[in-house]
């Protein structure tokens, strides 16, 4: 949806890595695990690296993370996840708590910044 809307899932100038919101996406299109904030967390972190990767960075390079819940107060279930893939890096983070996402079966989106080390 990214040339609908006008909007890029991620930025690169110069040593720097911009990533939107990022809404846990099947890859079949629909919503990943549904009424699972841990796996959807999951899913999220995993376009995320992607996109990282193809703007030619890696996960080390993650310096803030920003998580947003639908249900502030499953924010251990998404904590685990982004534990799990961050433990080595160990970004700035926030958890901040939402009304809702354009998919209402959306528990998560969650948006990272990157420096690249030169």
């Amino acid at each position: 949806m990214e040339k609908e809307i006008g909007f890029s899932r991620a930025v690169r100038i110069g040593n720097i890595i911009a990533i939107t919101a990022t809404a846990p996406i099947a890859k079949d299109g629909y919503v990943h695990t549904p009424g699972d904030m841990y796996g959807q967390t999951k899913r999220c972190l995993e376009i995320i690296k992607d996109v990282t990767e193809q703007a030619g960075g890696k996960p080390d390079d993650v310096i803030r993370t920003r998580l947003f819940l639908k249900d502030i107060k499953r924010w251990k279930e998404a904590a685990k996840a982004h534990g799990e893939f961050f433990s080595g890096v160990q970004p700035a983070s926030s958890f901040i708590g939402v009304s809702g996402f354009i998919d209402p079966e959306w528990l998560i989106e969650v948006e990272a910044d990157c420096v690249l080390q030169e």
